[in-house]
């Protein structure tokens, strides 16, 4: 059995005091971690049905085989996961801001930090995904200029909701369109967000790719008893 509340780990950070927690929820008798980014709650692992849908949602159209994709975000790394149970991928580059938390799933701290560290086809940025979106660089240090079948974003809690000021120039237009840029013809952009379909966001999705989409996924929050839901927009790249 494990300790009802325990801090893993805690650091002061440029974006804020970031830390690591695992208790023990006695009604379901699992354990959960979190990760908090000041007084913001960034992950848990009690519901992971929408990071788990996003890459399930976003690759769903695409080829049979040889797949690279991106994640932005690590977080518990569920959508990572996700991603690699795929067989049709061949690499994953997961961007992830805060190196504490590359280190945590390094240090296997994490229960996925394991399955992630070991899988050679994943490969952990230390990065900031959105100003290497903005860029045409590209998305991945190791591999300049290099485009990708997939696109998939968990960081802010909403194209309204962000983390940061600055992150609210990617939700625009002119974010979405060099966002577009570093995708192959008919690749895949998906967004997970915490909060109901946004008319405005999906008019500039609309705008900007051939095709898109917003998808709501339920799950039960039984800390609430109540149904919760997340939206995963996904939109596709025109084919040529």
């Amino acid at each position: 059995m494990s300790a009802r509340f325990e801090e893993i780990d805690w650091r002061p950070t440029a974006k804020g005091d970031i830390s690591l927690r695992r208790r023990r929820d006695p009604s379901l008798g699992i354990d959960v971690y979190e990760i908090k980014l000041g007084d913001e709650f960034l992950m848990s692992s009690l519901f992971t049905e929408g990071e788990i849908a996003l890459a399930q949602l976003g690759l769903r159209k695409l080829p049979d085989t040889g797949l690279d994709v991106v994640v932005g975000g690590l977080g518990l790394g569920y959508t990572a996961q996700a991603v690699l149970e795929d067989p049709r991928v061949r690499t994953l580059a997961v961007v992830e801001a805060l190196g504490e938390v590359i280190e945590w799933h390094e240090r296997e701290l994490l229960p996925l930090g394991p399955v992630l560290t070991s899988d050679p086809r994943c490969h952990l940025v230390h990065g900031d995904f959105f100003a290497l979106s903005g860029t045409t660089l590209g998305l991945d240090p190791q591999a300049p200029d290099r485009q990708f079948h997939a696109i998939l974003v968990d960081i802010d809690h909403s194209p309204r909701h962000v983390l940061h000021p600055d992150h609210s120039a990617f939700y625009e237009r002119a974010g979405m369109r060099r966002l577009a840029g570093h995708l192959r013809p008919g690749g895949v952009f998906a967004l997970w967000s915490n909060d109901p379909p946004d008319e405005a966001f999906n008019a500039v999705l609309a705008e900007t790719f051939a095709e898109s989409e917003a998808h709501i996924v339920a799950f039960h929050n039984h800390l609430q008893d109540r149904e919760g839901a997340n939206t995963i927009y996904v939109a596709r790249s025109a084919a040529s």
